[in-house]
């Protein structure tokens, strides 16, 4: 393409986005909101490892599910990068790709609740880690390509409130969902109760699906050629050194994933320590939504105002503040305060941790950040699970929530001290 056709095209593709604002703002809501809604019923770090927890007592098998839910989203991303760069509509992944890679397995996940429990319960079990990779890390083949998609086609200053509005709606009916999930789990015996929330998240993720295919996306060709995926790689370590402010961001990520690999254990620590039944452990669920409402009800126009780096501070603090609380519960009732603190990080480090990457670079470069920011931190969410999981077989609990503590501490601190807002950076 021409120079005088690329800058003919990126006229054109200004003014279609000025044109469908409002719908795209409309149906991206829409997407957010029925998949808060929906995922709330499969949570991993609640439904999930209390239904893992009737199939095993393993503590590193249960790790095993907050591995697979730290790593999925960011682990594949950077091998789509240069992909997804490339593509001039950027929503056939997440649309065509994603119905397959991260929607289907909630319905496959479902049918084996129903079915294999009780007859098959390790069968089960490996069955539940199969399909929870398989959704997980079917969302990360598809996550560049969405994250682009909502670059391209939401303007930088309306992002923070899209997510902040849709995942709020999301989060408040997930309260009641959650109410409802604990009362399914009281009202039907396992694994019937598990079925049917799992079947229940399967149909509002889908919803959420058809929303996102009806996002108006213009085409806009990349001005940059293609890599080789090889070259593209060798290519990495440089941007790293270039850009040092994004380098320390990265580094914090990495101490932010062992800041949270206490996380997987909350629920079955609270379960074993007071002999809760799974409808009160599922309350937990409730706890962490209204948490998450909260901060995004607050968070978002605060990302749009002041930056997104102080969200992602806010998100590290409440990570800490989480396993401070588990640490400190005296009884089942303070945990509540933990789940809560739980869902506010989570919030913060959704409104904000895929937005500020995209505040780093220009828009060609902007793929290759978005692989680097979750990929590179990617692989240390796998990792440190497991170090949890075994710190809590050798020493307990308690001990993995301190190291859990003391690692988002640094985190906190070098996001702090050495990372730079970009939007002052760039200025």
């Amino acid at each position: 393409m021409g120079a005088k056709d690329y800058q003919a095209e990126q006229r054109t593709y200004e003014a279609e986005v000025a044109r469908h604002l409002r719908w795209n703002l409309s149906v991206n809501a829409l997407d957010g909101a029925f998949y808060s809604f929906g995922i709330n019923f499969a949570a991993p770090s609640t439904i999930i490892a209390l239904y893992a927890r009737h199939l095993t007592e393993n503590s590193m098998l249960i790790g095993l599910i907050a591995t697979i839910a730290a790593s999925g989203f960011s682990l594949p991303q950077l091998f789509t990068a240069d992909y997804i760069r490339r593509r001039p509509i950027k929503k056939d992944v997440p649309v065509r790709i994603g119905l397959f890679s991260q929607r289907l397995p909630l319905f496959v996940l479902a049918a084996t609740a129903f079915l294999l429990p009780l007859r098959a319960p390790r069968l089960a079990l490996g069955l539940l880690l199969v399909i929870f990779a398989w959704n997980q890390y079917g969302a990360g083949l598809v996550a560049v390509g969405w994250q682009e998609m909502i670059a391209k086609v939401i303007p930088v200053q309306y992002r923070g409130r899209l997510m902040g509005i849709a995942n709020f709606v999301g989060t408040a009916t997930g309260i009641l969902g959650a109410a409802v999930a604990a009362a399914v789990l009281h009202r039907y015996p396992f694994p019937t109760g598990f079925a049917i929330c799992f079947l229940i998240a399967a149909v509002f993720v889908l919803l959420s699906w058809a929303a996102l295919a009806l996002t108006r996306e213009p085409p806009l060709h990349s001005s940059v050629p293609r890599t080789p995926l090889g070259a593209f790689l060798r290519r990495l370590p440089d941007v790293l050194r270039r850009d040092r402010n994004f380098a320390f961001f990265v580094a914090a990520r990495i101490a932010n994933a062992f800041g949270r690999m206490g996380i997987g254990f909350l629920t079955v620590y609270a379960v074993k320590r007071w002999m809760l039944s799974d409808a009160q452990a599922g309350l937990y669920t409730a706890a962490m939504l209204i948490g998450q409402s909260l901060a995004y009800l607050s968070l978002g126009a605060l990302a749009d105002r002041r930056g997104h780096k102080l969200v992602l501070e806010i998100s590290a603090a409440l990570g800490v503040v989480v396993m401070a609380a588990a640490l400190a519960a005296p009884s089942q009732a303070w945990m509540y305060v933990a789940f809560a603190a739980l869902g506010a990080a989570n919030a913060s480090d959704i409104l904000s941790g895929i937005n500020i990457v995209m505040e780093f670079s220009s828009a060609d470069d902007r793929p290759t950040y978005l692989g680097l920011a979750n990929t590179v931190p990617g692989v240390f969410n796998a990792i440190a699970p497991l170090f949890g999981g075994a710190i809590a077989s050798l020493a307990g609990y308690h001990a993995a929530f301190l190291a859990a503590a003391t690692c988002g501490l640094l985190g906190l601190s070098i996001l702090h001290l050495r990372v730079r807002e970009p939007r002052q950076a760039i200025a």
